[in-house]
């Protein structure tokens, strides 16, 4: 017959301060996974968090469990019931950031390929997780594009951000990037003779690209080795139309186990560091400022810039800036 003791039984919360819970699993989750008794959620729609229902239970919103789960670097499971007002949270410790935030990840022909079909990084698909698609969809929603569109696509990789705009007539894509293999996968998923998808270094563009009525850019500006400024002033010179438009995504997450974290993060510091962000950012909307361009900044795990030209085309233009 065993010895070993049974099971602690998780912790039932009922009313506690937020503060009070975090520190408990703070405490249970060095010894690994963690779990906790909290009154269902589903049994206080319309109140905030941490106001009370009749008995004294306090029913705080799923969100509000995801979020702390994504800030204590965990994974939440799929909620349990246990009885008519208690359900069992699971939270479990995420593993490592994906390999490529520092650099690594699989070595499949070049350096080229680090983001090619064949790479650690081409497991993501983050246009099918609503914190990437749905703010995508509202910067390009703001882009009065013409029949006929011509839209570049800097670091386009596969091309999973272009089909946002396949309901404008006609429009073509150029899109350029340094991997073959996921160029080809790009050219697999849009075929038609009048798209196009160049290998190229973003420092330096085939001078017959020509003109554009919109660029768009996701997580790729800030890569290791690209000078996003001068890249930045030669596309509003060289290659826009005078209303030409931009969305320009900026990372603001980190992928760790297959979950996305929210944050920008440098090397070495494990909280989120917006500050270079926020610097890049500045210098990209007083630059678009200077050139006739309305900016409106928005997004989440990515911060996405757009910015347009020409008159006003939505109810929220007065409040751009």
């Amino acid at each position: 017959m065993s010895s070993r003791p049974p099971a602690e039984s998780p912790r039932r919360f009922h009313s506690e301060p937020l503060v009070v819970v975090l520190r408990h699993l703070e405490a249970a989750l060095v010894s690994g996974t963690a779990s906790i008794e909290v009154p269902d959620p589903d049994l206080g729609p319309g109140r905030y968090a941490g106001e009370r229902v009749e008995g004294g239970l306090v029913h705080r919103p799923l969100r509000s469990w995801c979020d702390l789960a994504e800030g204590l670097s965990c994974r939440l499971r799929t909620p349990r019931g246990v009885d008519a007002t208690h359900v069992r949270l699971t939270f479990e410790p995420l593993g490592a950031e994906a390999p490529w935030h520092a650099g690594g990840g699989e070595r499949t022909e070049s350096p080229r390929e680090r983001y090619g079909s064949a790479s650690d990084f081409a497991r993501v698909r983050k246009f099918e997780d609503a914190g990437f698609l749905l703010p995508w969809l509202d910067a390009v929603g703001r882009l009065a594009l013409p029949p006929g569109a011509r839209v570049l696509d800097l670091g386009v990789n596969r091309g999973d951000e272009l089909a946002a705009f396949e309901a404008v007539e006609g429009v073509r894509f150029v899109g350029v990037d340094h991997s073959a293999s996921a160029l080809a996968e790009a050219r697999a998923a849009f075929p038609d003779a009048r798209h196009a998808f160049v290998q190229a270094d973003l420092n330096a563009l085939p001078a017959d690209l020509g003109r554009f009525d919109a660029v768009v850019s996701v997580g790729t500006l800030q890569s290791p080795g690209v000078d996003d400024h001068a890249l930045l002033r030669r596309l509003v010179q060289e290659h826009l139309e005078p209303r030409a438009s931009l969305v320009l995504g900026f990372p603001n997450s980190r992928f760790r186990d297959g979950e996305v974290v929210y944050g920008a993060r440098v090397r070495n510091l494990r909280e989120p560091d917006l500050s270079l962000l926020v610097k890049d950012l500045s210098f990209y909307r007083r630059y678009l400022h200077q050139h006739g361009f309305r900016t409106y900044l928005g997004g989440k795990y990515d911060l996405l810039l757009t910015a347009v030209r020409g008159p006003a085309s939505g109810p929220d233009d007065d409040a751009a800036s």
